[in-house]
Formats: C-alpha cells, structure tokens, sequence
C-alpha cells in the first residue's frame, strides 16, 4: 500500500479529518443567520467522510452537495446519510475542490471546514465566489495564527506545512479584497484539536499499524501525526483554526 492509501486507511474510519465540533459547526449557522426554515442549496466543499454536512442536513431546510475528491470518504458519508434518513438532503460529488462543475450562482453557501488550505485560503475564496448567489453566505476554516509573534520551531514547521498561515486580520482582509463582507470570526477552543480530532486519531494508530503489518511507511505515518500532535500541544497558543464567515457582495 503507498502512502496515499495509508493516509486514507489511517483518516477514513475517523468521525473528523481536522479539528473541529458539532457544537461549533451549529454557532457558525447561527453566526451566518442562516434561516433554517428557507430552502436553501448548499455545497460543503472537502467534506471528508460527512460531520459537517450531516449536521447542516439534520439543522436546515437544505439541499447539500458534499464534495471530496475521495470516493472513499464518501463512501462512508452516504452510508451514514442513508443510516440517518438524511439521503434525500444529500448528494455527493467526487471532485477537486480546483474543479468545481457548479453553476454560476447556483448556492445560497459555500461551507469547508479545515479543508481550503488544499488549494489555499485566497484562491479558494476567489475561485468559489462565483457559484455563491449574490447576498449568500461563505464559512470556512482556516488555520490561523493567534498571536503577532511565535517561537522559530513553529514558524518554520508551519512555513513548510502551509506558508499561507496567517493571522485573522489577514485573512479578513483577502475576504474584503475578494468581494465579501466579512460577518462574523471565531476560533475552535481546544477540544475541538484534542477531543474531536487528535485522541481518536491517537487510539487508531496501534490498529492502523497492525492492518498494515507494522511497515516502515505506515509507521512513518504514524510518527509525521505524532509529530503535528507535539506541535499542537506545546504551542497551541499560537494557532488554531478560526471560522470565517462572510457574504458575498453585490
């Protein structure tokens, strides 16, 4: 199995493929005002295997299109939508986030929780403006830094790991320079990192390693994760992901 497979063996039986929480997935709604009683289309763009797009399908009156250029990970959302009724408010599509087959003001929201950075936070918001109806609303997360000023270790680790790291006030200030209007921003406490994300992926790893017959590249794997959870927990003063929630203008 190559590394890309091990990735995908690893994150797939995983609730979450990032930090965050259905509690925080249900203020970023409120924050939006979005009126749960509208139809609304809705796309949630690199959904992983589904928390974020189950939890919008139970809390409105929606039509969403869960996107992943995983059919694994989609796999297993469609099963979990068909095991809570939620088939009819889903629909998947297997597809680059860079590659979108949308329409020009197709959705009311766009919605990507830890998943924009794999083409970038400002490419993301550019490129996906178009398939928002004008007033709609946009809620991504990005990682964020929190402070002005950090340790050297952690600006080289995350210079290496996504250079467009970058503090709220940046961010906000592309969201303004690309035609929105900037609504409301927070940031995921903690628990959303170690409860939700980290732990889970912590007790997977001695099964994951024994799928995979211990090998060297499952175990590389296992180490690089280890790793991002030593980052976190000594430095996660400095950073988390922020939510970002924004209406396109007119």
């Amino acid at each position: 199995m190559d590394d890309y497979q091990l990735l995908i063996d690893l994150h797939k039986r995983a609730k979450r493929q990032g930090p965050g929480g259905d509690a925080e997935t249900e203020k970023a709604v409120g924050l939006a005002m979005i009126d749960s009683s509208v139809p609304l289309k809705i796309a949630d763009i690199g959904c992983g295997t589904g928390s974020s797009a189950l939890l919008l399908a139970r809390l409105l009156n929606a039509k969403i299109t869960a996107v992943d250029f995983l059919p694994e990970f989609l796999e297993i959302l469609e099963a979990n939508a068909k095991h809570l009724s939620l088939t009819e408010k889903i629909s998947t599509l297997a597809c680059s986030m860079d590659k979108l087959p949308f329409g020009d003001e197709e959705y009311d929201v766009i919605w990507s929780e830890g998943a924009i950075y794999n083409i970038g936070f400002e490419k993301g918001v550019k490129d996906w403006k178009r398939f928002l109806k004008i007033g709609g609303m946009l809620v991504v997360s990005e990682i964020t830094w929190l402070t002005d000023r950090r340790p050297s270790e952690l600006q080289e680790y995350w210079q290496n790991e996504y250079p467009e790291i970058g503090t709220a006030s940046a961010k906000i200030g592309v969201l303004e320079k690309n035609g929105y209007f900037p609504v409301a921003y927070f940031v995921l406490p903690e628990h959303c990192w170690v409860d939700n994300y980290y732990r889970p992926i912590q007790d997977s790893f001695g099964t994951f390693l024994k799928r995979n017959d211990k090998s060297e590249k499952a175990q590389a794997i296992v180490d690089n994760e280890k790793n991002e959870i030593a980052m976190y927990e000594k430095y996660k003063a400095h950073y988390s992901y922020g939510v970002y929630i924004a209406r396109k203008l007119g």
